[in-house]
């Protein structure tokens, strides 16, 4: 793992959780990375990303340092995938990056925050990356706010 990539990924070690706050997608530690594999449809890796948005891969993982994009190990490997639904067409959903922060400065790790996003929310009443994509953008950061802090 590199240094500048542990943003981007989850060890089990280094996983905060926050059993106290209710509604949050990993609850006293429920749920794995098989979990989020079985959420997300469609999973991309580094070079894909870096060719549906026209940029090379160096670019993608300053993307990711930068917490523009989130990505997960996934698969056998473990190596880091983005979900296919964080893009749209050749650019990044609009919406995304600013959830990301606000879910992130709560405390949400990677994979909480991939579980949230592609899990049904009861008040947005489907996925909040489905809301995202539906432009409902506010109405995401104000559920993903009352969750975080």
């Amino acid at each position: 793992m590199r240094k500048n990539e542990s943003i981007t990924q989850t060890e089990p070690s280094e996983r905060t959780e926050h059993p106290e706050r209710a509604g949050r997608p990993d609850q006293a530690g429920q749920g794995s990375p098989a979990d989020v594999d079985s959420l997300v449809p469609e999973w991309l890796n580094l070079p894909e990303v870096a060719e549906r948005l026209g940029v090379n891969v160096s670019r993608v993982r300053q993307l990711l340092r930068e917490g523009e994009l989130l990505a997960v190990p996934h698969g056998e490997r473990g190596a880091l995938h983005i979900p296919a639904a964080f893009l749209d067409g050749d650019h990044i959903l609009k919406g995304l990056t600013g959830t990301l922060t606000v879910l992130h400065d709560g405390g949400f790790d990677a994979e909480e925050t991939v579980r949230w996003l592609f899990s049904v929310d009861d008040g947005l009443q489907t996925r909040p990356i489905d809301a995202l994509a539906d432009n409902r953008i506010k109405e995401v950061r104000r559920h993903a706010q009352v969750l975080a802090f």
